[in-house]
């Protein structure tokens, strides 16, 4: 069994997304990336297969490149609750990518995204969210 790596180990990219690189292989760290999901109450609404789609519409290649539409519906409920027009943010990404051969997974920093509201009783659903992704993130390895 792997070790966890390190919060040290995750990368905040642009302070919006958590982020790092793995060792796995592309669908490796995409079946990794469900699993971790699943695992801090997140469901995948959508997924969308972000290469397949360029190459459908546009002719272009680009490496393997998948965005998982996560929610955590009690997490999603509060957040609803507190401001209803906060359903522009969900569901809440993560990415599993390959760039120059690397596969990347990356996360939105729901404490930046939600900070966008303005709205100080979102904090705590904005800490949770990003604690729980950055045991998602870390979980990829």
């Amino acid at each position: 069994m792997r070790s966890a790596p390190t919060r040290a180990s995750l990368l905040v990219v642009g302070s919006y997304a958590i982020s790092r690189t793995t060792a796995l292989g592309f669908d490796e760290a995409l079946a990794h990336a469900r699993e971790a999901l699943a695992a801090e109450g997140f469901g995948v609404l959508c997924e969308i297969d972000v290469q397949a789609t360029l190459r459908a519409k546009l002719g272009e290649e680009i490496e393997p490149y998948t965005i998982l539409g996560a929610c955590n519906p009690p997490l999603a409920h509060r957040a609803l609750t507190a401001e209803p027009a906060i359903g522009v943010f969900l569901p809440c990404n993560v990415v599993v990518r390959v760039q120059d051969g690397e596969t990347h997974v990356d996360a939105v920093d729901a404490e930046v995204m939600l900070g966008l509201v303005g709205r100080d009783d979102l904090g705590p659903v904005a800490a949770d969210v990003r604690a729980r992704f950055e045991r998602v993130v870390a979980a990829i390895g």
